[in-house]
């Protein structure tokens, strides 16, 4: 039985344009969400550990990204009251739901590199 959305009590179906479960499916799958969910499954991280951690994400992205996860409940983000403040971001049970499917896709990744970099130079040559 297919899930039913409660804003248009309609069947999810991504492959409609009209779906909400397209923008999730778009949200989960880029690349930064999926580092920062992976680097998240190790814990709890501050904004600093989680930049170190993700080379190359400007930090236009990684907040960008971070308040994307927040809004749709994968990551909460906690405040604490001192000087300068200090920011941590943790998953939540809903972000931890995507453990099994994101570190699948990071690992099978980095199992095929070597196969896909051969594809890539034999499609170029």
């Amino acid at each position: 039985m297919k899930t039913l959305v409660e804003s248009s009590g309609l069947p999810a179906d991504a492959f409609s344009a009209k779906c909400p479960t397209r923008q999730v499916l778009d949200h989960i799958a880029g690349k930064w969400t999926v580092l920062i969910v992976d680097a998240l499954l190790e814990g709890t991280m501050r904004y600093t550990d989680l930049s170190r951690r993700i080379e190359g994400v400007s930090q236009k992205m990684l907040t960008q990204t971070l308040r994307s996860l927040e809004a749709d409940g994968f990551v909460t983000r906690t405040v604490h009251p001192t000087i300068p403040p200090r920011v941590d971001y943790d998953l939540t049970s809903l972000g931890r739901s995507l453990a099994e499917p994101i570190t699948a896709l990071r690992q099978w990744a980095e199992t095929h590199i070597n196969e896909i970099e051969q594809a890539r130079s034999r499609h170029n040559a």
